[in-house]
């Protein structure tokens, strides 16, 4: 324990009873303004740019995971106080992941007429989430819609490959940090209707008291179609573009580039589907954290009118052996993406006692590779391939 200005602050290193601390220790500290070019901006895509529970899968020590403290005292101020617009950023963000997570179960549940199965896990020495998750239902073959929420403490070698994003996150030996994130990955039976993913997370790193040191948001989303319907892209970006202008309108086009480079099979010299937003590391783009929830916030509430009406408009329509045959092909080039270039993929499926069916819920129930498949001149499966190999600008 230390004395700071009258009022006493926990060191949360050892393993002992804590009292309860006065509101100001659970206070969200915002970081320091930058104002980055749009070209250091842009740097970032071709940088090692690893999403938050990546870094705690990869660089985490299990011996030293000592910030189960913190989770007790913010358990202790969920139940006693609830969440107020004075809590800390992350049990905001907690309380918003949480709410969205329902929301969009009880929406799918309702086109699916499946209920979902919910997973409750632990991670070991502390963390956990819900996995939310649908198989072989009437509209969807595979649906997964999960959160993590992780407490714990990066060492020297999570922190060196932090601050080659983050050069306000101090160089010392180790680290405690926070980091949840929603994500989502649906799969449908009819190769008209697209498969779609979404992420938002949010990480945080702390000084010794507990208190905030740095802070930021990632995310974004994207579909995936196996048959190209130029009004459903539409639809689609503009849906996203409406979210992003509320903040910035620059935030749309940078951060649709950014998308249509991330998610690229660069082996097949092809995206994996026709973009929509991602985003990550906005401690560079959003000067405080009141900022970059809002934002956040606007990105998980354009979810559902993104997808629902396209998946209501293509999820009945007929289709053939052929056009089951192509989305399976398709499928199969979701799968090399995620597990070839997903950096959060990898780093997951390297990491001991990671939670591996937690990093593979993305996969499709089922794929197929055919040997030098290309489809026919002028055909729409030939039309596809052209938007992947070129992006376009849908609004």
């Amino acid at each position: 324990m230390s004395r700071r200005g009258g009022s006493t602050f926990l060191r949360l290193r050892p393993a002992v009873a804590v009292p309860r601390l006065p509101r100001r220790f659970f206070s969200s500290s915002s970081s320091a303004k930058k104002t980055p070019s749009r070209a250091a901006h842009f740097a970032a895509v071709g940088a090692v740019t690893l999403s938050a529970l990546a870094y705690q899968m990869a660089y985490q020590d299990p011996m030293k995971f000592e910030a189960r403290t913190l989770a007790d005292l913010d358990e202790r101020l969920k139940k006693e106080e609830g969440i107020t617009d004075n809590s800390p950023m992350r049990l905001r963000m907690e309380e918003a992941i949480r709410q969205k997570q329902k929301d969009i179960v009880f929406a799918l549940e309702q086109i699916d007429g499946t209920r979902f199965k919910q997973d409750e896990w632990k991670r070991p020495n502390g963390g956990g989430g819900t996995s939310c998750v649908l198989q072989d239902g009437n509209v969807f073959e595979k649906a997964g819609v999960n959160i993590s929420v992780v407490y714990g403490t990066l060492t020297k070698g999570g922190i060196a490959a932090m601050r080659q994003n983050h050069k306000n996150v101090k160089d010392v030996d180790n680290l405690d940090f926070y980091a949840l994130g929603l994500s989502l990955v649906l799969h449908p039976h009819n190769p008209m209707a697209p498969t779609v993913h979404m992420n938002c997370r949010y990480f945080e790193t702390m000084n010794p008291d507990g208190t905030p040191q740095a802070a930021w948001f990632g995310g974004g989303s994207d579909l995936t179609p196996s048959y190209l319907f130029d009004e459903d892209a539409v639809h689609f970006h503009r849906t996203l573009k409406e979210a992003c202008d509320k903040h910035d309108k620059e935030y749309y086009p940078r951060y649709k580039a950014w998308c249509d480079d991330y998610f690229n099979n660069k082996h097949r010299g092809e995206r994996r589907g026709i973009g929509g937003i991602f985003f990550d590391d906005l401690d560079e783009d959003v000067v405080d954290t009141q900022n970059g929830f809002a934002f956040v916030r606007s990105v998980l509430d354009s979810f559902l009118p993104s997808y629902l009406p396209i998946l209501e408009k293509r999820k009945d329509a007929p289709f053939t052996a052929k056009e089951k045959e192509w989305q399976q092909i398709r499928r199969g080039r979701y799968v090399e993406f995620n597990l070839v270039h997903d950096r959060g993929t990898a780093f997951g499926l390297n990491t001991p006692g990671s939670r591996v069916e937690s990093i593979l819920i993305s996969l499709p129930r089922t794929a197929q590779w055919a040997y030098m498949h290309e489809p026919e001149p002028k055909s729409r499966e030939s039309r596809l391939l052209e938007v992947l190999r070129e992006p376009k600008e849908w609004v």
